[in-house]
């Protein structure tokens, strides 16, 4: 099969649009159109990890944590993102998308302590990326310039183009001494039969859409609304906060993580006896949302790893925060991405990572 439909189904799974604003994610390196029918899953895609994808005849890595992240002044030979181009090997990462995505890493985490009742810990901000233009148009000059409008970008809505709404009405105007109205004469108050013309426009098109309307308008001097339009509240987010059916003890839930995670040694603060109901997850580096875990007053907080004053903040707040180390809090959404992936397209082999593991261990 070709790497696009595997871009495909990854973009299904995780949206890559969905990803925070600062992070790198979906095909770092590769052809879309070659052809793949193996793939290597890891986190981190070290030289360890490459030589393994080489071994098994993987021609695409799915690399959690992007290879590729800060701009890059030079690629030479020894580099693992270099080897993988020059041997046509793909590389794709997910990350933050798979972090917010339904069934994505925060999502098993609450499976693994057996949270039923759950919700974003912290919604994803929506930004506006729509505006709405509104014209009057003489009725014959209609179809032209909503053609314009459309030719430039404007009047889509998820997979429907050339989206316009009509209403005829009357319009105003006192030509003043030097102008050449197109209808009726300057010096005197016109009312002419017009057509309001309302479309959608990207906030990317807006600067050709309002230049394909003053092209395409008989009237010297077009009028037109160009509103912002508000985003609906999201309700995708980063982390995860839910409840248990029944209170759980903390020593229990520290026992379902070492045995879901597959570790045996958890970094823990605050305090470590008593039933919890309320509990935060957050793979990986997840200082920044303490605070909200906090003030939605969740008693138990996994996450991957936690700095030293945020763990003192923590247990001062009664909150029992339970640090995996960074990757390991990461790595069993793998198994549950390999599943999904294989279901979806029976011809690509799909292969966990055996190198792969967390820089540190503890002796």
């Amino acid at each position: 099969m070709q790497l696009s439909q595997v871009i495909a189904q990854l973009e299904q799974i995780a949206p890559t649009e969905q990803a925070e604003s600062w992070d790198n994610v979906g095909l770092l390196a590769g052809d879309p159109q070659q052809a793949v029918s193996r793939a290597l899953l890891a986190i981190d895609y070290t030289a360890e990890v490459a030589r393994e994808g080489e071994s098994l005849g993987c021609e695409l890595v799915v690399a959690y944590h992007p290879p590729i992240f800060h701009p890059i002044k030079r690629l030479t030979a020894g580099d693992v993102v270099f080897e993988a181009v020059r041997r046509g090997v793909a590389i794709y990462s997910p990350h933050t998308a798979l972090d917010v995505a339904e069934g994505g890493t925060n999502d098993v985490l609450c499976d693994v302590l057996g949270v039923s009742r759950r919700q974003p810990l912290k919604l994803l901000e929506t930004n506006s990326t729509q505006y709405k233009l509104v014209t009057f148009v003489p009725e014959e000059a209609v179809e032209k310039v909503s053609r314009a409008l459309f030719d430039a970008g404007a009047g889509r809505i998820g997979k429907y183009s050339a989206c316009s709404f009509r209403c005829a009405g009357t319009g105003t105007f006192f030509g003043e001494e030097g102008t050449n109205p197109a209808v009726g004469q300057s010096g005197r108050l016109e009312l002419a039969p017009e057509v309001r013309l309302e479309t959608v426009v990207p906030i990317t098109n807006v600067t050709a859409v309002v230049e394909a309307l003053r092209r395409s308008h008989p009237y010297e001097e077009p009028a037109f609304d160009l509103n912002q339009l508000a985003s609906p509240p999201s309700t995708i987010g980063i982390g995860r906060l839910g409840e248990f059916d029944t209170p759980v003890e903390r020593l229990e839930l520290l026992e379902r993580i070492k045995r879901g995670l597959e570790i045996d040694h958890l970094l823990v603060a605050g305090p470590t006896d008593g039933a919890v109901r309320r509990a935060a997850t957050c793979a990986g580096a997840c200082d920044e949302l303490l605070d909200e875990a906090i003030s939605q007053h969740a008693e138990f907080y996994l996450t991957g790893e936690l700095r030293h004053h945020d763990a003192i903040k923590a247990a001062r707040a009664g909150l029992t925060v339970v640090c995996t180390l960074h990757s390991n809090s990461e790595r069993l959404a793998l198994r549950r991405l390999k599943q999904r992936l294989e279901e979806a397209l029976p011809g690509l082999a799909c292969h966990l990572s055996r190198t792969d593991r967390d820089p540190f261990v503890v002796r």
